[in-house]
């Protein structure tokens, strides 16, 4: 494996806490009204059932039920179930969500409000787990919310899907996701909105990224020099594009951005 396991941050304090928990309030009510501009009530509701075991035989939250409700939860418009699904896969004890990773708005354009969620799985015997993520957007003709992206991965391989708020992709939805085949690597996906507010892939390429070759960063941010040259976004000779968090000998090798631990030759 390339690195440690990442842990996706968990935003405010309500959200269902990571770690196994027999017993698990539900996630508090997320208001939309307010950014979506609709009228008072609509929010994203969770209901949270009675604590199970995960495949190792530890304790953990109960199935979660999302729910985008006007109405106090009484109908879904519509109902979260399905985000660890993929359409004709088959059912698996993996494709219940149990835990709420994260539940925000977040704003591609100033007047394209989305609701993001992502939720997990129970985790699996090796510590793995199924991640869902879904951005939806408001229908005003069918008066209810409907998902413009949506991607499921597993956990324990690097595998991120990361929407990125501020610089030159600003509004798109990035994915690492491993590759099946040597030399091992990932795919790199840059989605963006359309014109039709739904997002769709713009680049896809395979890493310069491989596993195990010591590189301490996550790997959408060692891509990211060559993710924007691709997209003619950044050009060498030009300042890095760095990530967030320290980074104290930040380096280009063979268009793979490397950050040396402290104390590592450089």
């Amino acid at each position: 494996m390339k690195r440690m396991r990442r842990f996706y941050h968990l935003g405010p304090a309500w959200l269902v806490a990571a770690s196994a928990s027999a017993t698990a309030a539900a996630p508090a009510p997320v208001d939309l009204s307010g950014p979506f501009g609709l009228p008072a009530g609509w929010q994203l509701v969770g209901a949270q059932g009675p604590g199970v075991e995960d495949a190792g035989g530890n304790p953990a939250p109960g199935a979660l039920h999302l729910c985008i409700t006007r109405d106090g939860g009484k109908t879904c418009r519509p109902a979260l179930d399905d985000i660890l699904t993929t359409p004709g896969e088959r059912k698996s004890d993996f494709d219940t969500p149990h835990y709420l990773i994260d539940a925000r708005i977040i704003r591609p354009r100033p007047d394209r409000p989305l609701l993001w969620v992502q939720a997990g799985s129970i985790y699996s015997g090796d510590g793995d787990q199924i991640i869902g993520r879904m951005a939806l957007a408001y229908d005003r003709a069918g008066d209810r919310f409907v998902p413009v992206f949506r991607q499921r991965t597993g956990h324990n391989n690097n595998q991120e899907v990361r929407y990125i708020d501020k610089g030159p992709l600003r509004g798109a939805i990035l994915s690492a996701v491993p590759t099946s085949d040597a030399p091992f690597g990932f795919w790199i996906t840059v989605n963006r909105m359309g014109s039709n507010g739904r997002y769709a892939s713009i680049l896809r390429y395979r890493s310069g990224t491989h596993y195990g070759d010591g590189n301490s960063l996550a790997v959408i941010d060692s891509e990211m020099p060559e993710t924007l040259r691709r997209l003619k976004l950044w050009r060498p000779g030009r300042p890095l594009p760095l990530p967030d968090g320290p980074c104290p000998k930040p380096r280009l090798v063979q268009r793979v951005l490397w950050c040396t631990p402290p104390g590592a030759p450089s």
